[in-house]
């Protein structure tokens, strides 16, 4: 399904389930303005189509005693596909690493990395990330704080 196949009801129904990934099907199709049946068919075509990946709950870290959120630019000393593959595969198997980029610029990947607190993260960093092969220079960075959150893709 591609976004030209999208018309104005999908478009309502993506954006009131990046709001509200809970709300039931009728509701959904009050909001959006259709029938139940048909919100229910769209949005399943929208599953089956790949373009609603899936719902998940968003969870206050800091209440689980996960307090601290960092990035880590990681560069490679080798960039050939194979190493590339390899260090996204590495970074799968690393609960701390929330989300993984490969980006361009002056590093190869960008990482979120989100633990319980400093002393975790500093442990991940040099016993685990640094000593991984391949790996370059990580450059982190901690935050202070979150100023803004909104929903992944804006429609």
């Amino acid at each position: 399904m591609l976004r030209a196949e999208l018309d104005a009801i999908d478009l309502k129904i993506l954006r009131e389930l990046q709001e509200d990934g809970r709300i039931t099907n009728v509701d959904l199709a009050e909001r959006v303005g259709i029938s139940a049946p048909p919100c229910l068919r769209r949005v399943r075509k929208l599953e089956e189509a790949g373009i609603i990946r899936g719902y998940r709950a968003l969870l206050n870290g800091p209440a689980l005693g996960y307090d601290l959120v960092a990035f880590c630019m990681v560069g490679l000393k080798h960039q050939a596909e194979a190493d590339l593959k390899a260090f996204a595969a590495r970074t799968r198997d690393w609960p701390m690493v929330r989300d993984a980029w490969m980006v361009s610029g002056d590093s190869d990947y960008l990482l979120h990395c989100v633990a319980e607190n400093l002393a975790a993260f500093q442990d991940f960093v040099l016993e685990r990330l640094t000593a991984t092969d391949n790996v370059d220079t990580v450059r982190t960075m901690l935050t202070i704080r979150k100023v803004k959150e909104t929903v992944p893709v804006g429609l």
